[in-house]
């Protein structure tokens, strides 16, 4: 958390007051981790704390139906928690509108006058997130949460829902943008980063391993998250049990795969995502076959045969596709991703590569814990 001057916390504090909040807002301050939008914390005079965002439309072309898609999920999402004898005020985020105008319309976003979006939703109190599993019964418990959010969504008309990012998980589509970074060479890098791009161009022919089984009708389409990263999953502080899945933006109509396969590369992996001394970069047997199992339990064992085989594949490509990302970002000159310093698109590559290079030699281990839970299952 880092506190904002008083010139900042006052521009803050204007915009926060488009939205219908009725209590003034008092304090202020700004998380700085996020790699897409901006963050702030606001907290009111009545003792109320909100999340204000502004969100990068470089990103999300289209707020309107990016909250527009928030807004529908969240509020199908209260009513399946609600029906299970949950709280719907701690199990999904809680959106604020805009205060109404004169004919009692109210937006679900503010634009400023510089043409930013912003929107606000309230804070959840008592949670926290990870960086990285403490243990593989918290990773099950996670993978189970990740499970049931893609359950209570199954009956969930994806058809309304519309692509807040085109071809967020088309890893050839992915392959294909990486290849004409590297072609334009903006930040004139290419020529420093040999072993980077060889690595990528050699493994060209995994990167349609999902989207050509998709297409062949032997993957079926789920509304997924799509960016289950353990940190988008908030934790009930004490008893680390899951309370509420967050960063909603990249919901959408996808592979079971895509949700397992970035949980895994995140949350597995033995090292933070920017460490950059690769021998301590890997992926934890243990955390893989602990997610696996609670995350095949929170979906009610509706997972196919052919979707549970796929799983480690589906890992090793979305890892492969989030390296191939941040060396794209790298080549373009960071345009994507925020940075803290120049070189950490790279470093954040690297750190990828690393995963899947050690996930090509456990890919038999990680076929055979899959083998074990389908037997399980049977």
């Amino acid at each position: 958390m880092t506190e904002l001057t008083k010139d900042r916390a006052e521009a803050i504090g204007g915009i926060f007051s488009h939205f219908d909040v009725q209590s003034a807002p008092v304090s202020f301050s700004e998380n700085r981790t996020g790699h897409i939008n901006s963050t702030f914390f606001v907290g009111t005079s009545d003792g109320g704390k909100y999340v204000l965002q502004q969100i990068n439309t470089a990103v999300f072309k289209d707020p309107r139906g990016l909250m527009d898609n928030i807004f529908a999920v969240t509020g199908y999402l209260r009513g399946k928690i609600a029906e299970s004898g949950g709280d719907p005020s701690r199990g999904t985020l809680r959106f604020i509108k805009c205060r109404p105008d004169r004919d009692g319309n109210a937006d679900k976003f503010y634009t400023d006058p510089e043409g930013h979006a912003w929107r606000v939703y309230e804070f959840i109190d008592d949670v926290v997130s990870l960086q990285s599993a403490s243990s593989p019964e918290v990773f099950a418990d996670v993978g189970r949460a990740f499970g049931n959010f893609q359950m209570m969504l199954s009956g969930f008309d994806a058809s309304t829902l519309c692509e807040t990012i085109p071809n967020f998980h088309n890893t050839p589509s992915r392959y294909a943008d990486f290849e004409a970074a590297l072609a334009a060479d903006t930040a004139g890098r290419a020529s420093g980063i040999p072993l980077e791009i060889d690595f990528v161009k050699k493994r060209k022919d995994v990167c349609s391993f999902i989207t050509d089984r998709i297409a062949r009708g032997e993957l079926p389409l789920r509304v997924t998250h799509n960016d289950t990263k353990l940190n988008n999953l908030l934790l009930d502080k004490k008893t680390l049990k899951p309370v509420c899945v967050i960063d909603l933006d990249t919901v959408m109509p996808g592979s079971v795969l895509f949700d397992f396969g970035d949980a895994i590369r995140f949350g597995a992996s033995t090292a933070a995502e920017d460490e950059t001394d690769l021998s301590k970069v890997g992926t934890d047997l243990r955390l893989f076959r602990a997610f696996t199992e609670g995350f095949c339990d929170g979906l009610g064992g509706s997972l196919t045969e052919n979707e549970l085989r796929c799983l480690p594949m589906g890992a090793l490509v979305i890892t492969l596709e989030t390296g191939i990302r941040f060396l794209g970002d790298y080549l373009a000159g960071d345009v994507y991703f925020r940075i803290s310093h120049p070189e950490h698109n790279l470093e954040r590559a690297r750190n990828q590569f690393a995963i899947v290079a050690d996930m090509e030699k456990k890919m038999d281990l990680m076929n055979a814990a899959v083998d074990e839970i389908i037997r399980k299952k049977n």
